[in-house]
């Protein structure tokens, strides 16, 4: 089944008529999307998956690219439901109100969901004081420094289980850059986790702040399904490939700006 679903994707890249394989097609419709729209939730604060137009709602990024996308080979309409943090995205997949989710892998929510197919690389920098001796990520884990990361996140995940001098404090949510700054400025924090992308935008925001000019972490960002749907899970591969060999994903990338913080994943195995 696995690989019909793969080729019935690439009959589609290629511009193969979609009624030579309606079959198949119906059959992928109702795998992906069973309720004839197909639901998928990502993480509404990370700019590298996508953007939340605060006045309209409208998303744009790499997520709202491959969602509209596969929604067009699927003839059905979409709808992209920002979630607050990975716990919330996988919270859709189990109780049925989205049909695919994304989110960065990571062994222990791999025992939650299948991670189902990678289109890109998150890069990840640590923000520190504009006057910090700090200059490259390999001088964070010494002693005497407070490494901050929002619990949960991916940063979070790797400073908790990898500093061995550092302390780590872990923070409810991202704080805000007037927030972070004042940390920075009372000795609360010397240096901050976060994705590269937030990174570069604290560093030209804000004139306290500036970004390590390295990535700590790169981690895999991957369309992921409820736990038990390998039909699912066989067709997001086959799509996350073609995106990836296509340029589809580079392209996307490029639009949104996320050149500097992201790349095209390689597709290999965890």
């Amino acid at each position: 089944m696995r690989n019909v679903l793969i080729a019935l994707f690439a009959s589609l890249i290629v511009g193969s008529p979609v009624l030579a394989a309606e079959p198949a097609l119906s059959s992928l419709k109702a795998t992906l999307a069973p309720t004839g729209t197909l639901r998928a939730a990502f993480l509404g604060a990370n700019p590298v998956q996508g953007r939340v137009d605060p006045a309209t709602g409208a998303v744009t990024g790499p997520v709202a690219d491959l969602v509209q996308e596969l929604a067009r080979r699927l003839g059905v309409p979409y709808q992209i439901l920002p979630s607050p943090d990975a716990r919330a995205v996988i919270g859709h997949l189990n109780d049925g109100s989205a049909d695919i989710g994304f989110l960065a892998y990571e062994a222990s929510r791999a025992a939650e969901v299948d991670f189902a197919g990678p289109y890109a690389n998150m890069h990840n920098s640590y923000v520190v004081a504009e006057r910090s001796p700090l200059r490259q990520s390999g001088d964070v884990d010494r002693a005497g420094v407070i490494v901050g990361a929002v619990k949960g996140q991916t940063q979070e995940l790797f400073v908790s289980s990898q500093m061995k001098q550092a302390r780590v404090r872990v923070f409810d949510r991202q704080p805000p850059q007037a927030d972070l700054e004042a940390l920075f400025k009372n000795g609360e924090v010397t240096a901050f986790g976060v994705n590269r992308q937030r990174a570069l935008e604290l560093d030209k925001n804000s004139t306290e702040l500036r970004a390590l000019p390295d990535s700590f972490l790169e981690v895999v960002q991957e369309f992921v399904v409820r736990k038990g749907e390998p039909q699912k899970r066989a067709a997001l591969d086959g799509f996350a490939a073609e995106m990836r060999s296509s340029g589809f994903v580079k392209t996307s990338l490029a639009k949104a700006g996320l050149e500097e913080s992201a790349s095209v994943a390689s597709g290999d195995a965890h």
